[in-house]
């Protein structure tokens, strides 16, 4: 069994489960007031982890070309290195943008979508289209073509090699050179049979529009790109492309360990995030870098929290949440699980959860569902009205 795709052919079409599926989500108990409080965004805070995680890109690039001109081999690997260890954590600013939480002022939020989507090989139309379906169908292959499980929790030697060096292929949680530069050209041509992850042309078969506009992107993703490698070769420094347009392939080891942990092994077709969803600690470096998604269950329960506040969300709600893994915890969960899938292909790994607290009062629940089943600015328009519905009670029981 490929553990990466699925055979959909019995999966309902994507528009028929935007009518029909309602997942009834148990979210932990939390009052509107501590909710709306944590809900809100700030622009001082999103622009220190924006510009912050920019100007460390920038540094260690500066690094590399100094390094380089000075011809200090192992001085250059080293900041090289460190160059892509985090720069393939864009995806992270990637998706917290997307989400449009980041910012209050929503103009910042959409200028450094941009530029990380342009420097960091991201297609942001098709990411929101994609990512509000993760959201409302967290792990129902019916309608969440992000994520279907299983995959395996690779360690495979070759795998690592690449993770270490030079991304070539890419697989689960790491994007390698090849299939990033032939999806984008697809998309760029207006071809969509797989435009992300386990997603076929079904994503936009009722949204042409929205489509045309992914396709746009990725023509200026291609044309920015291509000309930063025309022009540092023109100007006889060739190794400006390699340091602004390779960097996300290089060194992808820390994001692919961090990233998988989030979803793998765990409970698909169940409504309780607490099962589906994992959360991990990580040192606060690494939590910086990956813009604390780490606090994963705590993002998918109540998705209009900004990220600097998840940790103060996880708190709140600590009592009716199974303990967060550490990273090493989670790998070794992840492979004993993958293990036994590989003798039961049907297997997944069902965290214990504490008991249901008990229920607030009508009035007051009614007014946490409508804030808890936000997704904020993550839906497209034409979508969001669609997906609206789904989510938008809360369960007291599991």
């Amino acid at each position: 069994m490929n553990p990466i795709t699925q055979d959909f052919k019995d999966v309902p079409a994507l528009a028929q489960a935007r009518k029909n599926l309602r997942i009834d989500w148990y979210r932990c108990s939390l009052d509107r007031a501590t909710l709306r409080e944590l809900s809100q965004p700030n622009d001082l805070l999103g622009a220190t982890h924006a510009v912050g995680h920019l100007t460390l890109l920038v540094l260690t690039g500066i690094a590399c070309w100094y390094l380089f001109t000075q011809q200090a081999g192992w001085g250059f690997a080293a900041a090289l290195f460190i160059h892509g260890t985090i720069a393939s954590f864009l995806t992270a600013p990637h998706h917290e943008m997307c989400h449009g939480t980041v910012f209050k002022t929503k103009w910042l939020n959409e200028l450094f979508l941009r530029i990380v989507s342009l420097i960091g090989w991201l297609n942001f139309p098709v990411y929101k289209f994609s990512h509000s379906y993760h959201h409302r169908f967290t792990l129902f292959p019916a309608a969440d073509r992000e994520e279907v499980l299983p995959v395996e929790p690779s360690l495979r030697v070759l795998f690592l090699l690449q993770l270490f060096t030079f991304n070539i292929t890419g697989g689960y949680q790491s994007r390698g050179l090849i299939p990033t530069l032939k999806n984008f050209i697809k998309l760029a041509c207006n071809r969509f049979d797989n435009p992300f992850n386990s997603w076929g042309s079904e994503l936009y078969a009722d949204h042409p529009e929205e489509q045309a506009k992914a396709a746009r992107w990725a023509r200026t993703v291609l044309l920015f790109h291509t000309g930063v490698i025309v022009v540092s070769i023109a100007a006889g420094q060739p190794v400006i492309a390699l340091i602004v347009c390779g960097a996300v392939f290089i060194a992808n080891w820390h994001r692919y360990f961090v990233g998988v942990a989030m979803h793998c092994g765990l409970r698909s077709n169940v409504p309780d995030f607490r099962k589906c969803v994992r959360t991990i600690t990580l040192n606060p470096f690494t939590e910086f870098l990956y813009w604390h998604m780490n606090w994963h269950l705590e993002h998918h329960m109540y998705a209009a929290v900004p990220c600097y506040r998840l940790k103060r969300l996880h708190q709140a709600v600590a009592h009716d949440m199974p303990a967060p893994r550490t990273l090493l915890g989670a790998w070794q969960e992840m492979r004993t699980t993958w293990q036994r899938q590989r003798i039961d292909p049907g297997y997944e790994f069902d965290t214990p959860v504490p008991p249901p607290a008990c229920e607030d009062t009508a009035a007051d629940q009614h007014a946490v569902n409508a804030m808890a089943s936000s997704i904020a600015d993550l839906a497209p328009q034409v979508l969001a009205s669609e997906l609206r519905v789904a989510g938008l009670r809360t369960r007291r029981e599991p």
